[in-house]
């Protein structure tokens, strides 16, 4: 469901909006939040609740792994949009899941008039890195249908 007010959606993003992603503010349009849901280093899988604001999205990206690696989205309040180089964008509701395979160069982020957050799984692999790209191009995302 999308919501622009914030109060509200505070209610509806249960595993909450975290801190401002300030490391990782260059590769977004528009401020974004991460809230850790595992610990680094402690546990061999690293899930985070990453939230947009409203228009908010990422950059370009690729999830690069000489084994296995890659990432998974499960989308839980809020709407927004995933789209891999070549492709359509994908409108993203809650409880949908996407499974980025390594080495598919995609973004992803909040529609322009909702929050939005997903639980960002890293998925375990060999050599894996991530190579952030160019912004996601403004009259690309505008033309996007809500």
């Amino acid at each position: 469901m999308k919501t622009m007010d914030a109060a509200a959606f505070d209610q509806e993003n249960v595993f909450g909006k975290g801190q401002p992603n300030d490391a990782f503010a260059q590769f977004f349009a528009g401020q974004s939040y991460l809230n850790p849901l595992t610990e680094a280093g402690k546990c061999p899988v690293f899930l985070a609740n990453v939230t947009f604001e409203p228009g908010c999205r990422n950059n370009w990206h690729i999830h690069h792994a000489a084994k296995g690696g890659g990432q998974i989205l499960i989308c839980t309040a809020g709407e927004g949009w995933y789209q891999e180089e070549g492709k359509a964008a994908v409108s993203l509701t809650p409880g949908m899941v996407v499974t980025i395979p390594a080495e598919v160069k995609h973004w992803h982020g909040a529609k322009r008039d909702s929050w939005f957050s997903h639980i960002a799984i890293e998925v375990p692999g060999e050599n894996c890195k991530n190579e952030w790209c160019e912004p996601v191009a403004d009259a690309d995302y505008d033309r996007l249908a809500d």
